[in-house]
Parts: structure tokens; sequence; C-alpha cells
């Protein structure tokens, strides 16, 4: 099956079986990255999953992508575009109803699985709009309370599941952002697992069979 026009450029992985009941998992890589990057682990996912990985709309210099931009200078170090963040949380949301649409796929049942920025949306899309996101896989990455929408406490809560992990020695995100997530998910009910492991900023093979076992109970 070849991929679809849709509004995000992206790589499928078909399901054995495509029908109305099919889950979709959605990968959202990091940030400079593009949509192979996470893909690789798809041939390692069930096969009864309907696995995309999308790329991010904001090309970088001299190659990659992001779903915002991240500027430096000496006046304020470094910080995130979150209006571009809000863009892409908006993108995303789109590219998940068109995407169950396109290819006939449950859209009660979607993952959204990230790494680093990737795993900042998937929060953002998550916890703004947890009517159309059932499980998130959060790799490397923290909650950006200013990318989420306004209401979003309002919101019910009550199916998310989330599984967040990072590195103890990551030096891209400190760890200290990521060790907020349980105390902020407890505060709005949400049930989710979080786990540390001895690495930098990336994915060590514990933490891979880690979340898939998890997604193996959730799907």
């Amino acid at each position: 099956m070849l991929s679809k026009e849709l509004s995000l450029e992206h790589l499928i992985r078909p399901s054995k079986e495509i029908k109305s009941s099919t889950p979709l998992l959605i990968m959202l890589h990091g940030y400079g990255s593009n949509e192979e990057d996470l893909y690789s682990f798809a041939t390692e996912l069930p096969e009864d999953i309907f696995i995309i990985s999308a790329r991010a709309p904001y090309p970088l210099e001299p190659y990659g992508y992001a779903w915002y931009a991240i500027h430096f200078d000496n006046l304020n170090g470094k910080w995130s575009d979150d209006e571009q963040a809000i863009e892409s949380r908006e993108k995303i949301r789109n590219f998940i109803s068109e995407a169950c649409s396109a290819y006939g796929l449950n859209s009660k049942n979607v993952t959204l699985l990230g790494f680093s920025q990737g795993t900042i949306l998937s929060y953002a899309v998550a916890l703004s709009y947890p009517e159309i996101v059932k499980n998130v896989i959060g790799l490397s990455g923290y909650i950006n309370v200013d990318i989420l929408r306004d209401e979003y406490k309002e919101k019910d809560h009550s199916q998310l599941k989330i599984y967040a992990s990072h590195g103890q020695v990551d030096q891209v995100i400190p760890p200290e952002w990521a060790q907020r997530i349980p105390d902020f998910l407890n505060k709005l009910g949400i049930a989710h697992i979080y786990e540390e492991f001895p690495v930098g900023h990336g994915v060590a093979p514990q933490n891979f069979y880690s979340f898939k076992k998890w997604l193996l109970a959730k799907i």
C-alpha cells in the first residue's frame, strides 16, 4: 500500500488486516530528524497495528525537519517558538482525523509515539484533545504547559493512558523536566508509567522493550 496525499508527509507500515477496528499508531520524530527515524521501530511492533511515521512541517538547514523552531541568542539563551508549536499541535490533530478517514482505521484507538520534540507535541495533542488520543508513548520529552489549550483541565482525561521515559544522563532535555510529568498527570487523574534508563538523549534497548510491552497491554 502506498502512502496517501495528506497534510503531513509520512511513511506507512500497514497492518496485516485493515478494517474499521484496526488501531493506529502515529510516530512523531524529534528536532532535526525526519519520518525515517522512529520508523525503524515499525518492524518490531505488532502486525495488527497500522503505523504511520509523520514528517514535521518545518524544514531546517541544511537538512531535517522540526515541529517548531528552537532559537539561540545571547540575550535569552535557548528558547522555543511556542506559537509555531501550537500550530503543529493543530496540524497533528487534523492529521489524526485525516489518517483515520483515508486509511479506514479506528479513530477511537489512536496511539502517539514521540521522541523529544515529537514527545512534547504528543503530550500537547493528547492533553488538549484527549477525546482523539487513547495512548501516548513519550520518549525523552516533557510537558510544555504553554502549548496546551487553555481549557485542558476541563477535559475528560479518564480514558487516556501514558507511558513516559527519560535518560538519566540526558544533556539535551534535563531529567528534572521529565521528572515533573508524574505529578502533572496525577493531578489530572491520568493513568501512567514513568521510567528512567541509564542513557543520554536516546532510546535504550530495554526502554524499547518496556514501552512495547506496555503498548501490547493497551492496544
